[in-house]
């Protein structure tokens, strides 16, 4: 498996998965690994921030509609019972 041939940790890997969506536009990857993520304890906060942080490099609208599906995700999962 890919992420047992590297040394980054499980939240290191969740982060940078995503991110690699986000960069990509890739609507369906970004809600799976913000699921994910979120699974494995990353907070709210640290999921967004990789959103933000992939403004100066995909552009304002790319960054904006990743944290849209982001936040959206988070709804969800926060409305569970």
């Amino acid at each position: 498996m890919a992420a047992e041939a590297g040394p980054l940790d499980e939240k290191a890997e969740r982060l940078v998965k995503l991110a690699i969506a986000v960069g990509g536009g890739l609507e369906g990857a970004v809600r799976l690994h913000t699921r994910r993520g979120s699974a494995s304890g990353l907070s709210p906060e640290e999921l967004q921030h990789v959103a933000v942080l992939a403004i100066t490099t995909v552009g304002w609208p790319s960054a904006i509609a990743a944290l849209s599906w982001i936040r959206e995700e988070l709804e969800k999962s926060a409305s569970l019972p």
